[in-house]
């Protein structure tokens, strides 16, 4: 029986993740050029004096073979923060083992542990696993539309900004 172990990342994991959402990227269908994550990123962004996510680490047999990165997110209408996973991913050659579900199900104990009321991702139309999240009685949101923001025009829409935001809540970030 192989031995399955779900783990917080540490700063020397940061290739391993790297290559991990590359593997994603293609499993997603994106070019490997869609991928601007270095392993500097995930040190400032995972381990930096301001966390912005976590990093849960399955392994088979001692071998890093997937995880889950996630973060808080807030919820108005339950006046509680909430865990949005942003990758859950497994290598194919190590799928049916149940790390998927492992990783899941320690993204949720954290989520208990700390309080939160529910845990929230996104998941391709066209992608099976959205099966695997059913299974986990997971809910479909369908009349939620998912938008988004990109750089180019993030940057144009702070513009307007300028002069009018006075004692911003989260301070400045050079990030």
């Amino acid at each position: 029986m192989p031995e399955i172990a779900i783990r917080p990342a540490r700063p020397d994991d940061t290739a391993t993740v790297v290559t991990l959402v590359r593997e994603l990227a293609v499993y997603e269908r994106e070019p490997l050029s869609s991928v601007k994550l270095g392993e500097a990123d995930i040190l400032r962004d995972g381990f930096g004096a301001e966390r912005r996510f976590e990093l849960l680490l399955a392994t088979l047999d001692g071998v890093v073979e997937g995880f889950a990165l996630f973060f808080p997110n807030y919820s108005t209408w339950e006046g509680r923060a909430g865990i949005h996973i942003e990758d859950l991913f497994v290598r194919e050659a190590a799928r049916g083992h149940g790390l998927g579900r492992l990783l899941m199900a320690a993204v949720a104990k954290l989520a208990v542990e700390r309080g939160f009321r529910r845990i929230d991702l996104s998941v391709l139309e066209w992608n099976p696993a959205r099966r695997f999240y059913e299974r986990l009685a997971m809910i479909e949101l369908t009349a939620w539309r998912l938008y988004r923001m990109e750089e180019a025009t993030l940057t144009r829409l702070a513009a307007d900004a300028e002069g009018v935001l006075r004692d911003a809540p989260f301070g400045r970030s050079s990030a």
